[in-house]
């Protein structure tokens, strides 16, 4: 052990040491500054804007400042095709050269969804549910029916539309709704060539009843006398359950 500690105070150990010392010192430089140098520490560029313009614009731009990029698609009804709407890094970042720019364009074709069922679904419901998929609101029309402002019956195109039936995004959809009147209105019937006991059975059958009785001329037999006119006529709006109707009658 004594010879151990002289060793340590001999001018051979100190002479070591140094060196040692000298050797690790240079391995730490030569391992930072080739690290620099391999990484390009002081070199990087900034990243360009290029939102909002075309695709082929923005890779050309890409393409001439030495950039990679990769890219990815949504659809948006109102915007224009294969623009440039997000790009990550975010512009004026510095970032070394070749470095991969991810960039978020408009695709011209709209996806398409499967669409949702809105019959008995209330106007407001059913407008809501189509701005949620994507779709938008065309035509309304109302037909007499009980329900008030329910949707009856949905229409893409002229024809009915079924839920679940897959359909573009964007796609412009038709609502018939309720008008809330159709248990309270019916249209009249045309009574003309019938008999009094005909023209009783009809009305009855759409909630009518007869009105005033009048005869044209002198009438033989009342029972096969026929209805010749009416108040109100068939062409006249519907009208409401319980409206008397009024006949004149003939023989002739």
């Amino acid at each position: 052990m004594n010879k151990f500690f002289q060793y340590l105070r001999t001018e051979t150990f100190r002479k070591t040491l140094i060196a040692a010392l000298i050797a690790l010192v240079a391995f730490f430089l030569v391992i930072f500054f080739g690290l620099r140098q391999y990484t390009r520490y002081d070199e990087s560029i900034l990243v360009p804007q290029l939102k909002g313009m075309l695709i082929n614009e923005a890779v050309e731009k890409l393409e001439s400042q030495g950039f990679s990029y990769d890219l990815d698609s949504v659809y948006q009804m109102d915007a224009r095709p294969g623009l440039v709407i997000e790009q990550d890094p975010d512009p004026n970042t510095k970032v070394k050269e070749n470095r991969t720019l991810y960039l978020t364009i408009i695709t011209r074709t709209a996806p398409e969804v499967a669409f949702p069922d809105l019959v008995e679904k209330t106007f407001i419901e059913a407008r809501a549910m189509l701005n949620s998929y994507g779709l938008k609101l065309g035509d309304t029309t109302y037909i007499p029916d009980i329900a008030r402002d329910v949707v009856l019956d949905v229409k893409f195109g002229g024809e009915k539309l079924n839920a679940g039936r897959p359909i573009p995004k964007g796609s412009i959809i038709d609502l018939v709704l309720g008008d809330g009147r159709g248990a309270n209105e019916v249209q009249v019937p045309d009574l003309t060539g019938l008999t009094l006991e005909q023209a009783r059975f009809a009305l009855r059958g759409v909630s009518l009843t007869l009105g005033a009785i009048n005869y044209m001329g002198p009438v033989v037999d009342s029972l096969s006398a026929v209805i010749v006119s009416q108040t109100p006529t068939p062409e006249n709006p519907r009208v409401s359950i319980g409206t008397p109707v009024n006949v004149a009658l003939t023989n002739q």
